[in-house]
């Protein structure tokens, strides 16, 4: 097993690893829509946390030596199922493979945000 980390995406705010490859795999932890500069949140509505979500998957992927075309299964977290078309509508924008997807209503997210998306790529051939 091999730990990954980027500098270009948020420093883990608890115990433990912004991913981890295993054999031909990375498992990454959910990423939320903080900007890693600033540790504030990208904006107020659930768009702008998702894009910055993205974006920073997008940094621990490279890191990985992987992108988002390499991604099998996502899980989303919304504090609001309300949020689900505007959530959806940034999705589907960087997403286009079209991976396997579970999508949860919670309780609460972590510094009061609206989504949180962790990934497995697939870095085999």
């Amino acid at each position: 097993m091999q730990k990954i980390h980027s500098d270009k995406a948020p420093a883990a705010i608890g115990p433990y690893s912004q991913a981890y490859r295993a054999g031909d795999f990375v498992f990454t932890s959910g990423q939320i829509g903080i900007v890693p500069e600033t540790g504030r949140p990208a904006g107020e509505d659930v768009a702008a946390q998702a894009e910055q979500a993205i974006a920073n998957l997008r940094e621990v992927l490279a890191s990985a030596g992987t992108d988002f075309s390499r991604v099998v299964k996502t899980t989303c977290f919304l504090a609001d199922m309300a949020d689900f078309k505007a959530f959806n509508a940034v999705y589907e924008k960087h997403f286009v493979s079209k991976p396997a997807r579970s999508c949860f209503a919670v309780k609460e997210l972590p510094m009061g945000l609206r989504c949180e998306i962790e990934v497995v790529a697939y870095l085999g051939e």
